[in-house]
């Protein structure tokens, strides 16, 4: 088990080192300049050549992958000053003159616009994407689950079709048209009705209160992000009961006068949720990905708001993060997945 992990983990670092280039390359070749966004179009010679300095945008490009990837290394050589110490907060490992071989957290470097540190505007987005990923997680859970029962419960009724009808558009519907017609239907013509409004985020400011929490501002963006996962878990649900019904030892509660509800739930569910769960565990990594235009169409401030704000302003550092720390909770999913498969099943380990 132990070389199991070890190998997973080693996959893992190899994916990150191959996300860590495509990124670095991807947005160096990208059109628009840094620093002309940053001082504005009117901006002197001398002042964009001061901005690119302070970000090493003189620097070759082969430079700046290196120094990239130092600044990222968890182990890293820099130059040993007060400035440093202060910048990386690390620890040295081995002192040498002017420069010290040291240990530190992933430093992400600083906004272009803002200048602040992309590590802190990462935290303070980052929970709000989450809570806005669980919730359409559990809303998608619940409500495809009985779905899906009752779809393979009546097979061949109206409520099955329904379901069906339902689960295809909502595999077929991208996920910024949806949010699109129930931000129009829902927040604007029915508004009056229903309390909520096209736009807002988890918090909202009062002049009196301060920042309050806003939770019907979460609504809209949940049900819009959990529409996809609500149709796949209705359609394996489904599959996976009809096929549980169809077993003998189903048959043999019935012959034994079982209650229908408890041969559904207590017997034939328990059985049919192993592909579910194992949907629920690779969607939510999606999910997170997947609310970046989600965010941007509610106004929801999240991480994928911040992510496409950052790229209108060629704010590259911000963007790069983002897309790392996807990349990051990707793989630390997979991997515990994998070795979740390990642990309920040995084949896979010895495999």
């Amino acid at each position: 088990m132990l070389r199991y992990t070890i190998k997973k983990l080693l996959y893992g670092l190899i994916v990150m080192g191959g996300v860590v280039v495509v990124v670095f390359v991807l947005f160096n070749i990208l059109p628009g300049d840094p620093a002309r966004m940053t001082m504005g179009q009117r901006a002197d010679v001398q002042s964009l050549d001061a901005v690119r300095k302070e970000f090493g945008l003189d620097q070759p490009k082969h430079i700046q992958f290196l120094l990239y990837v130092n600044d990222l290394s968890p182990v890293s050589w820099h130059e040993d000053n007060a400035a440093n110490r202060q910048k990386y907060r690390y620890i040295r490992l081995l002192p040498a003159g002017s420069h010290a071989l040291a240990l530190k957290w992933p430093y992400l470097r600083s906004s272009y616009q803002t200048r602040r540190d992309v590590t802190a505007i990462l935290s303070e987005t980052v929970p709000n994407t989450f809570i806005l990923a669980a919730s359409a997680m559990i809303f998608a859970t619940l409500i495809g689950i009985f779905l899906g029962v009752l779809s393979a419960v009546h097979k061949d009724s109206w409520i099955d079709r329904l379901a069906n009808s339902f689960a295809i558009l909502g595999i077929s519907a991208p996920s910024f048209f949806a949010g699109i017609i129930i931000a129009w239907i829902f927040g604007f013509l029915l508004s009056d009705i229903t309390g909520l409004a096209m736009s807002g985020s988890l918090y909202s400011y009062d002049p009196f209160r301060g920042e309050i929490l806003t939770l019907r501002n979460l609504w809209l963006p949940m049900i819009t992000l959990g529409l996809r996962p609500l149709a796949i878990i209705v359609q394996l649900t489904r599959s996976a009961m009809l096929d549980v019904l169809a077993q003998d030892y189903i048959r043999t509660a019935r012959a034994k006068g079982l209650s229908r509800n408890a041969i559904i739930y207590k017997h034939a569910l328990k059985n049919a949720l192993n592909p579910v769960i194992t949907a629920i565990s690779g969607w939510f990594a999606s999910l997170l990905a997947g609310s970046f235009f989600v965010e941007y169409i509610f106004g929801y401030n999240g991480l994928g708001r911040t992510t496409v704000t950052a790229l209108e302003m060629s704010d590259f550092p911000v963007v790069m993060g983002s897309i790392l720390f996807i990349a990051f909770v990707f793989v630390v999913i997979n991997i515990l997945v994998d070795m979740l498969y390990a642990v309920v099943d040995p084949r896979v380990k010895l495999g």
